[in-house]
């Protein structure tokens, strides 16, 4: 290992240069990336072990998904401590290990926030269960008296997330049935209430535990839910949406506008240390211009950019959706952050190819209408990822997805675990597809992910040919390109710089300038003949002549 200053992670940048400004942010899904112990669950310690790949990777910061602890109700996003490590990944021992480790290889580490609900385990809810109607207790939450004449009907019509209502009806600790509570999700992630002081100061506290530890940031998860309409009225959606707010109706429990003031009192809190601590949040919502209010002056440093995620693979939509993030962001100070894939969808490798629609959080499974093309998906996937990673901004990368690996759709159902599945009754599949443990070596034990060959979500036989170990040999892989593509990125300096979009192009071409690297996505049929006097430094696809052909990106820099 290369040893490195480290003290410059700890050091404020330039106003306008600041790392997360440009950085490519790895995200980590604990329980499937790497298993040291065997038990068939990845774990801090699994992550600390495979450090080194990263770093070759190139990326500047990991995001690591839920390891606090919890009863693992909704894989982690149901907490019952903010403050210490699921003994199922580790101890804060081991936390700490991996913080020192990836700061010592220049890496940062932001590490995933859940405050729009906790787990029904978690004491301060025990805690309302046993206080009753009107105690300090279940001001925390969102208790409200039923409708009806016994209190029998629900407090409104929201639905769940996840399927079903989003009420649950308690019985009191005398044995009667009693108020309702809120969870826009499961059953068992009960809503904070945010008008509520002491959950105000709870959460600054559990910042502050993370932030003196050395942690760089915090991802912070539902951020457009904490705050919910006044009198929480009936919701009646237009059409079938997108389940976490990404459609055109005003939600009332997305998107309200006093969720912003939590931002403004969480930025003050990050803003006591050094060394540019951030926040990115997870706001799904219908525009970009509406994303770029978390990223106003005061507030969160990111946004994922999820207009962008679900963008058809179109060249005008491309050029739209870009063009669009770019100046509404730009308009608050912001970068854009670009993604593609991450744990909540199907993975950019099988949804560019779907044959029919999917809606966010519906998953694909055995018998899912218009299953991908998967030749064609890794094809459009690559070039996808090839256009983005050109991009000025921030860009994030699901793990896995250097490896190329597809959605996994042949799971049994008895290995399902994503609580969608169980909620709708298996009307949807969920999100166990794209969480399947990753494969490291193809013909180790669980293609070592461990050495006991356990893995919570059974792996394909495919991911033997899609192993690390496999594809670092190969410099045509799916991982080849995405190193050189992050070593260019840097070495052009592309995440500060930005785009010129270039003319004399047909219109099923997508092609720009940044800095002195120029980019072209060909969405045609017809072979793009490259520029006279250019030169090919990267290509999602192996280029056999001087033409770039349908779904292929190219770098491009002028000949020497």
């Amino acid at each position: 290992m290369t040893s490195l200053d480290t003290s410059a992670l700890s050091r404020n940048a330039t106003p306008g240069s600041e790392w997360w400004r440009s950085a490519v942010i790895y995200q980590i899904y604990p329980r499937s990336f790497a298993d040291a112990n065997g038990d068939g669950i990845g774990d801090l310690r699994g992550m600390t072990a495979r450090l080194d790949s990263l770093a070759t990777l190139g990326v500047d910061a990991l995001w690591l998904s839920p390891f606090m602890v919890s009863p693992q109700k909704d894989a982690g996003y149901d907490v019952t401590d903010y403050c210490d490590v699921d003994p199922i990944f580790g101890t804060l021992a081991d936390f700490d290990e991996l913080l020192a480790a990836a700061h010592a290889r220049g890496i940062r580490l932001i590490v995933d926030l859940v405050p729009n609900h906790s787990s029904d385990q978690h004491v301060w809810f025990q805690a309302a269960l046993a206080a009753g109607p009107g105690s300090p207790e279940r001001a925390r939450y969102m208790f409200r008296d039923g409708k009806g004449q016994h209190g029998e009907q629900a407090p409104n019509n929201w639905e769940s997330v996840f399927g079903g209502p989003a009420w649950t009806r308690i019985t009191e600790a005398d044995g009667t049935l009693g108020q309702w509570y809120l969870h826009i999700f499961d059953s068992s992630q009960p809503d904070f209430d945010w008008s509520n002081p002491e959950v105000q100061e709870e959460f600054r506290r559990i910042l502050r535990f993370w932030l003196d530890r050395g942690v760089d940031g915090f991802r912070v998860d539902v951020a457009h839910g904490l705050v919910k309409a006044d009198g929480l009225p009936d919701y009646f959606p237009r059409a079938a949406g997108d389940s976490m707010g990404g459609d055109t109706d005003d939600v009332p429990y997305w998107g309200q506008e006093g969720v912003h003031e939590i931002y403004r009192d969480w930025h003050k809190v990050l803003a006591e240390y050094d060394g540019d601590r951030a926040l990115c949040g997870e706001a799904w919502l219908p525009t970009v211009e509406e994303m770029a209010k978390w990223v106003r002056p005061g507030e969160m440093q990111q946004t994922f950019n999820f207009g962008y995620l679900m963008s058809d693979w179109k060249p005008d939509t491309q050029r739209r959706i870009i063009a669009e993030s770019i100046a509404a962001f730009s308009a608050v100070g912001a970068p854009s952050t670009w993604v593609l894939s991450n744990h909540d969808v199907v993975r950019h490798a099988s949804r560019l190819a779907l044959t029919a629609e999917n809606p966010q959080g519906h998953g694909i499974g055995p018998d899912s209408p218009g299953k991908p093309i998967p030749e064609l998906g890794l094809r459009r996937a690559r070039a996808a990822t090839a256009l983005m990673l050109a991009l000025p901004g921030s860009a994030y990368l699901y793990q896995g997805e250097e490896l190329g690996l597809p959605e996994v759709i042949e799971l049994p159902d008895d290995a399902r675990q994503d609580p969608t599945w169980f909620r709708t009754h298996g009307e949807r599949y969920g999100r166990d597809g794209c969480r399947v443990p990753i494969p490291w070596e193809a013909d180790a034990p669980a293609y070592g992910f461990n050495t006991t060959g356990a893995a919570w979500l059974p792996q394909p036989p495919e991911w033997a040919e899609l192993a690390r170990d496999v594809q670092t040999t190969d410099a045509a892989s799916t991982l080849a390109m995405y190193i050189e593509a992050l070593r260019l990125r840097h070495a052009h300096d592309l995440g500060l710089g930005s785009v010129e979009w270039l003319d004399g192009y047909k219109r099923k071409v997508v092609a720009f300038r940044n800095g002195d690297v120029t980019v072209l996505t060909n969405f045609g049929k017809k072979p793009l003949e490259l520029p006279e006097g250019a030169r090919v430094v990267l290509s999602s696809e192996p280029l056999t002549g001087s033409a770039v052909p349908q779904d292929v990106t190219v770098w491009l820099t002028a000949a020497n």
